[in-house]
């Protein structure tokens, strides 16, 4: 949708000269918008890769509110009317700083987490930090649900996108349809103990969907059997309006240019930083030329909460843990991308002799917001020179780095990253501590807030382990995927 504005803005203002100025201040008008952050996250943006780019995170909310007339006659509830909305659907688009690859990942509604106290924009209602499911973080509106994402997975989000049903239903008219598969027939109605449902009807087989059908499809949850099949059949759709916008000839065609733009502006609420037509114009050429199979959609590893096993679930430890640090140091979770990272590592150079290694060591252990572990480095580089790296030293400038990380200068070139990867080695560090600055010191080893204490570094996923193994993935590309339909929801 980004990308058919960016186009359709360029084209019109510049054919249409003072009119299409107008025009422009009108899809302005249109705009709803909002604070980034309720202040309460402390993520911090990405440090830039050797070329000065920084990886693009954008946090996309459905919201189930029944508010207004349309929002009540498609999502039904009469009883929520006036209700503060929930983030049934949350996603987080990641594009990498070279803007070469992107990923969705999608957080289950029913996940269980810790929220941060917020404060509601509209109503100045002020809600404490809580424990509890993720879709009641719009509470505090979505800079609230963001200020969650990032405490969670500690990666900075830079933008926020909301849309309610009704807004979905008319994108979906403006986009003119999505193709999406059944394996069976299919009615996702009421059942004895299992009230609602999003009275989806469909024959096995493709279908193009659109408008109602399309919100229908997008809200079906019990007929896939879980909010995680829910979230399959989301990441399906999604993948086929990719396709669909590729396929089409539109930017020839001044009146659908006029219509989707003006369906975009009117459906979309932003955070405040994106909030202009000319900046989500900019947002969209950033868009533009992402290939699709360089596009891989999945959702959370996760495990049945203790606590009512049911109904909620958890981020599953280290593997969930090991996915967000995936996206914090920006690695491609394409398994072609990271197949080709890890032999490339391989074919390095060989590193030094230890003792010609020079190394400088930065207690970084205060990134999390507590006070850093007083003598940290002075204790890690003894750990260092009792392996051999007789040449590591300390500073006394702070650093910061919630997981231990080390660190080379982008002009020491393969000979850089070989040491640094033999320096990681030997605190039985994960290759994935080893990060590549632009510029800058030399080797550098920055004991983060995970390694405050003790002489072994903390354990982590296997970085050989795949942290996506046994979650649901669709690649962009993929033209062949079919939802089952759970058996009480098949119709003869």
């Amino acid at each position: 949708m980004l990308r058919w504005l960016a186009f359709s803005v360029a084209f019109l203002i510049l054919g249409t000269g003072t009119a299409g100025y107008l025009w422009y201040q009108h899809l302005n008008s249109n705009l709803r918008k909002g604070e980034r952050s309720a202040g309460n996250s402390g993520a911090k943006k990405a440090t830039p890769n050797a070329e000065g780019q920084t990886p693009l995170n954008i946090l996309l909310i459905g919201s189930d509110s029944r508010n207004s007339k349309e929002n009540l006659k498609l999502g039904g509830a009469r009883d929520s009317v006036g209700a503060t909305p929930l983030a049934d659907v949350q996603m987080l688009l990641h594009v990498s700083a070279d803007r070469k690859n992107a990923s969705v990942v999608s957080i289950p509604r029913d996940t269980r987490v810790d929220i941060p106290a917020c404060e509601n924009p509209d109503t100045h209602e002020k809600y404490p930090a809580s424990n509890g499911i993720i879709n009641e973080s719009l509470r505090g509106g979505p800079g609230c649900t963001l200020d969650t994402w990032e405490q969670l997975t500690k990666v900075y989000i830079d933008h926020w996108m909301m849309v309610d049903f009704a807004g979905v239903v008319a994108m979906a008219d403006a986009v003119g349809g999505a193709e999406v598969c059944v394996k069976q027939d299919v009615y996702d109605l009421p059942k004895p103990k299992v009230p609602g449902g999003s009275y989806l009807r469909m024959k096995a087989g493709r279908h193009k969907i659109k408008g109602e059908q399309a919100l229908k499809w997008l809200r079906t949850r019990h007929a896939f059997e879980s909010d995680i099949g829910r979230s399959k059949a989301q990441h399906m759709y999604l993948n086929s309006v990719l396709r669909e916008l590729k396929s089409q000839n539109a930017f020839t065609d001044t009146g659908k240019l006029m219509n989707l733009a003006e369906t975009a502006t009117k459906s979309l609420q932003v955070s405040q930083e994106i909030g202009t037509v000319k900046k989500l114009f900019d947002l969209g050429m950033q868009l533009k030329n992402l290939p699709l199979d360089k596009m891989n959609m999945l959702t959370m590893p996760r495990i049945p909460d203790p606590e009512d096993p049911d109904a909620h679930v958890l981020p599953k430890p280290g593997a969930a843990d090991r996915l967000w640090a995936m996206l914090r140091e920006d690695q491609s979770l394409d398994p072609k991308d990271r197949a080709k990272a890890k032999k490339k590592a391989a074919a390095g150079p060989e590193a030094g002799a230890p003792a010609s290694i020079g190394i400088t060591v930065v207690n970084g252990t205060g990134a999390d917001g507590r006070a850093p572990t007083e003598g940290r480095a002075a204790a890690v580089r003894d750990l260092l020179k009792d392996k051999g790296f007789t040449e590591a030293d300390t500073t006394s400038d702070p650093g910061s780095a919630l997981t231990t990380e080390v660190t080379y200068p982008h002009s020491a070139g393969a000979q850089g990253k070989s040491d640094a990867l033999s320096v990681a080695k030997a605190l039985s560090l994960p290759t994935s501590a080893v990060k590549e600055t632009p510029s800058g010191a030399g080797l550098t080893l920055t004991v983060g807030s995970d390694w405050r204490t003790g002489a072994e570094a903390p354990k982590t996923v296997d970085d050989d382990s795949d942290p996506l193994e046994g979650t649901e993935s669709v690649n962009g590309a993929k033209t062949d995927d079919c939802m089952d339909v759970y058996w009480p929801y098949r119709t003869p």
